[in-house]
């Protein structure tokens, strides 16, 4: 696989798409799956005109997602002509909206759907994503939930735990996702950690600065995504890291453990290594141990088997994970990250095309669609 050949094609293929019509986002978003296509194609059935070939596949891949986008407008209009009128509040006070959102006469789940969607202001579809559940189930979930509220009187809030749930979720969208809301979900959490004196609340906002803080390294001047091993540790925000560390701290003396202190102590742990190499990856799985018990969550888990991995080595990280349900986000790219340090390139480089495949964001989606050409061009 020539990677150069791709790049230097790159350009050209999103000029001709916009120049057929196609938005420059979208555009971008259909070269990256042309070049994923090609990735696994390519090796054994080189095409006699890359370029040609790269061009008729974006093209197509451009359709399919407009069509299939403009069904899920469709659907989510749907949704949205459900909703009862109302009046709009007089005093824009989003955090209360909040608290209003999660109304006792909604099940938790239900109660953080409406609110990341007439909030938080994500789409049903980055809704899908955090849950892990089918696009139509989440869409069936946010109508219930309109249909349920839209008789009752908004003077019971809904409790904390929802809250800090929805403001979570809202984070990490932010963060990792296309839309940016991670300083508005900040914010919101001073609020309420201004507000309530709880361990979990404090634990919250110190997981979100810890995280925030390691932000500006996250990426590289082109837009590609920089793993958390090779980041520049010297463009961290140490103001933050040492605020988060601070309530972090204060949270956990009063011996309530909760999942946001747990993932605090976690995010702690890493911004505290001076070197990744350095990072206490022992400590890390016994924090992740004391996580699957409050939360028993898969995606916990698949984080539990990268830090044994790391802690113990590629096999005992591939032999954590073989227990775990291989459709979950970011279990291919979690293997194909082990195969490779054991050794097992071939399977490496698979695994990591296929992972792509799942990326949810542009970002994680070039970078494993380029771990895998970097892998396939190595000799023999």
């Amino acid at each position: 696989m020539d990677e150069v050949l791709l790049r230097s094609l790159t350009p050209h293929v999103l000029g001709i798409l916009v120049h057929r019509g196609a938005d420059f986002a979208a555009a971008e978003d259909a070269v990256q799956d042309a070049l994923l296509e090609a990735v696994r194609v390519w090796p054994a059935n080189p095409p006699r005109d890359p370029k040609g070939w790269l061009v008729t596949v974006a093209w197509r891949k451009f359709l399919d997602a407009t069509r299939a986008d403009a069904a899920r407008r469709r659907r989510e209009d749907v949704v949205e002509a459900e909703a009862a009128p109302g009046s709009a509040p007089a005093v824009d006070d989003t955090l209360q909206l909040y608290f209003l959102c999660a109304h006792p006469s909604l099940t938790p789940s239900s109660a953080v759907a409406l609110t990341l969607r007439a909030v938080g202001g994500l789409t049903t579809r980055q809704i899908t994503q955090a849950y892990l559940v089918p696009e139509a189930t989440m869409a069936q979930r946010i109508s219930r939930a309109k249909r349920t509220v839209s008789g009752v009187r908004f003077d019971q809030p809904g409790d904390v735990a929802t809250v800090l749930r929805v403001l979570y979720l809202v984070f990490n969208e932010g963060y990792s996702g296309d839309v940016d809301l991670a300083a508005e979900a900040i914010r919101l959490t001073r609020q309420l950690a201004a507000a309530i004196d709880h361990p979990e609340v404090a634990g919250l906002l110190a997981l979100m600065l810890l995280h925030h803080a390691r932000r500006a390294a996250r990426t590289a001047p082109d837009g590609s995504l920089v793993p958390l091993a090779e980041q520049d540790r010297g463009r961290w925000d140490t103001a933050s890291i040492a605020e988060g560390i601070g309530i972090l701290q204060a949270a956990l003396a009063r011996d309530r453990l909760g999942e946001y202190q747990a993932q605090a102590a976690i995010a702690a742990l890493h911004a505290d290594a001076p070197t990744a190499e350095e990072t206490d990856w022992v400590q890390i799985v016994e924090w992740y141990d004391e996580l699957v018990r409050l939360t028993d969550s898969p995606v916990v888990r698949l984080n539990r088997a990268v830090a044994v991995g790391e802690a113990d080595g590629p096999r005992a990280g591939l032999a954590a994970l073989a227990v775990l349900d291989d459709t979950l986000p970011r279990h291919a790219a979690v293997a194909a990250y082990f195969h490779e340090r054991d050794g097992d390139l071939a399977t490496a480089a698979r695994l990591y095309v296929e992972a792509a495949g799942k990326a949810t964001n542009l970002a994680e989606r070039d970078h494993l669609t380029r771990q895998a050409a970097r892998l396939n061009a190595r000799p023999g």
